[in-house]
């Protein structure tokens, strides 16, 4: 009898040990790989890494970055939907790739459900910017000049479905041209087009477009925000430029496979916490022009609602999109 009973209780405590809280107490034990939707140099890509380098010291385990491109960013979804849930594969996403491509490809083998949201990580802020040769010092001819081409002018973007072609895409509907949008697998080899005058220019974030502007390797337009940026201080909002329709501010976030354990979620949420209020990412978001969210934006929640609302959003700007 008092084997049977000391067996039974051996086999409680094994269960017990085997719960997601204590699997969460041990959490990390090796390497987690973050799976970035783009090519190397993005915005995304360079968000990635400044953030997984401070979480890294946090959680005391490396983070190995894996840039999967291809789809506007579903590959790498699909891809991180498939994962174990157990916070050792998460991902890097945005408005492009967690809200706009459900209406952009709606057959996915993924939904918003899919994904646990970890927490936000980066605010940043769309720019148009063009080819150094291109026939137009300002917005103003840029749009004259489109006018008078419609369908000649190509953009490029980090792929449809992308937060970039979403950049393009407000662009175009609020200056009401008619311009050819070139999807490229990730927002650097698009610029690197555009500085090659391959394309007449790009639709990109502040984080990966900043630098060449200052070097004058392509020239700015208009940023999409209600302020100028500190790195680009000459490049005028869009108000500023007789476009206040075109506002491109989004987002960057982390996210699990669902199922992820909570306890398991929490060690993530404090380790991006911590990794973006350090003065290493501070300064390295200054550099980009990219933000970190307030103390107030951190949780899960958060960037649930964030998903929740661009889905809508983008469901109702991409109409057109889903059809075709």
């Amino acid at each position: 009898m008092i084997a049977v009973i000391v067996k039974r209780a051996l086999a409680a405590i094994a269960a017990l040990a085997l719960t997601p809280a204590a699997f969460a107490q041990d959490f990390p034990k090796r390497p987690i790989t973050m799976i970035v939707p783009f090519a190397a140099g993005g915005t995304s890509d360079v968000i990635a890494r400044t953030v997984a380098e401070q979480m890294s010291v946090a959680l005391g385990q490396s983070i190995v970055i894996e840039n999967v491109a291809g789809a506007g960013g579903s590959t790498a979804l699909a891809r991180a939907s498939r994962a174990e849930s157990d916070g050792y594969t998460i991902a890097i996403g945005n408005a492009g790739t967690n809200a706009a491509t459900y209406t952009i490809y709606p057959k996915l083998p993924f939904t918003p459900e899919s994904f646990a949201p970890i927490a936000m990580v980066a605010k940043t802020f769309g720019i148009i910017a063009l080819r150094k040769d291109f026939p137009a010092k300002d917005l103003k001819e840029f749009i004259a000049y489109a006018k008078a081409n419609p369908g000649k002018i190509n953009l490029g973007h980090a792929g449809v479905g992308s937060s970039n072609y979403l950049i393009c895409k407000s662009f175009v509907t609020a200056a009401r041209i008619d311009a050819t949008l070139v999807g490229y697998r990730g927002a650097s080899p698009a610029l690197t087009d555009a500085i090659g005058s391959q394309i007449d220019g790009v639709c990109d974030a502040a984080a990966s477009v900043s630098q060449s502007i200052n070097e004058k390797l392509v020239k700015g337009l208009v940023v999409g925000s209600t302020v100028r940026l500190a790195t680009l201080p000459d490049l005028p909002t869009s108000t500023e430029a007789g476009l206040p329709e075109f506002e491109a501010q989004g987002w960057n976030g982390l996210f699990a496979p669902k199922g992820t354990p909570p306890d398991i979620i929490a060690k993530l949420n404090a380790a991006a916490r911590t990794a973006v209020e350090t003065e290493a990412v501070k300064k390295r978001f200054a550099d980009l022009s990219t933000v970190a969210p307030d103390s107030d934006e951190h949780a899960p929640e958060i960037l649930q609602k964030l998903v929740t609302r661009d889905v809508e959003k983008y469901r109702k700007m991409l109409a057109d999109d889903a059809k075709q």
